[in-house]
């Protein structure tokens, strides 16, 4: 008999399938695995792909299901139907758990989010509740965006309005070319100034040498390479932005909701979401473990991807 030594098994052929979401748009998620259904939400930017170095060990127990939120991976092309994206992809998560819980014939999931995966999910528990989620994995993200007399462990923290202040610049400068289809056509100046302030929120995500490294390589764009750029997620990007920047996110009320485990996965040297504030949350929760990587910051699989990968296999086994 014949053998091709370049097929991989079945439960390595990464699936894309689509899922009907309330407004009937198609949602796509890619699927990966044999065994038990895991959900895991990407963050701000991210193509949801991107867990795969992570998940590979994994694929023998547990079928992945990753969704693209709109605006990002496979879901680029995907309009948004509310300027609240985070009320939009808690919607759309929604549907997802739904369709996984159904097509599985299971009642609940375990679910790990990142950063604004994981803002989604907040928003996700005050909506629905926690019922279709047997345990979450928390990365490194707060309830509460903005700062507040009883709350400063928003985003950025005591830097949250000198950031602001950057992103608001940036929208301004967009925003009279909102109606221009492509990046590319974008005054020169004002890509430039675009791309500056993505490198400078990707730099303050991340604490290792070598990540920061890593950065300036992919992100780095001579004149000639960024005449040409066809950034075809930044009219999302801004998007988000102006509703972080607009809407009062505050999920903290929904804390008393969330009774089943929670491991909340803390950046020790996160300056997105100062850990303190973190381990706060810890704290409020009912039912949570507390797990810190000291020398991570915000983007924690990149900053410590090995450490990364060992506390999502103790999540995922109940061992944390």
């Amino acid at each position: 008999m014949k053998m091709n030594f370049l097929t991989l098994p079945a439960h390595y052929q990464l699936e894309t399938v689509d899922v009907t979401a309330t407004d009937h748009t198609l949602i796509p998620v890619s699927t990966i695995g044999k065994g038990k259904p895991v959900l895991m939400l990407h963050a701000y930017g991210m193509d949801a792909r991107e867990f795969l170095p992570f998940i590979l060990p994994l694929l023998s127990k547990y079928t992945f299901y990753l969704p693209h939120l709109r605006g990002f991976g496979a879901a680029k092309d995907l309009t948004m139907e509310q300027f609240d994206f985070v009320r939009q992809y808690a919607d759309d998560a929604n549907a997802v758990i739904e369709h996984i819980c159904e097509w599985r014939q299971i009642e609940a999931l375990p679910v790990a989010a990142i950063s604004m995966g994981a803002q989604v999910m907040w928003s996700y528990f005050e909506r629905f509740g926690a019922s279709r989620v047997i345990r979450y994995l928390n990365i490194d993200q707060n309830p509460a965006i903005h700062n507040q007399p009883d709350w400063q462990g928003g985003l950025f923290g005591t830097r949250q309005q000198e950031v602001f202040d950057i992103f608001q610049e940036v929208i301004d400068r967009t925003l009279p070319y909102a109606d221009i289809g492509s990046f590319t056509h974008l005054p020169f100046a004002v890509k430039r100034r675009a791309t500056d302030v993505e490198r400078l929120f990707s730099l303050l995500s991340v604490n290792r040498t070598r990540s920061k490294a890593f950065i300036q390589a992919m992100t780095h764009k001579n004149d000639s390479k960024l005449a040409l750029y066809d950034h075809g997620i930044w009219t999302q990007k801004r998007h988000c932005l102006q509703a972080y920047l607009t809407l009062p996110y505050d999920f903290r009320d929904a804390i008393d909701k969330v009774t089943i485990p929670v491991v909340n996965l803390i950046g020790g040297r996160s300056k997105l979401y100062d850990s303190k504030w973190q381990q706060k949350v810890t704290q409020m929760l009912p039912n949570a473990t507390e797990v810190i990587l000291p020398r991570a910051g915000h983007a924690i699989p990149l900053d410590e991807p090995v450490g990364f990968y060992r506390v999502l296999k103790g999540f995922l086994q109940g061992s944390i």
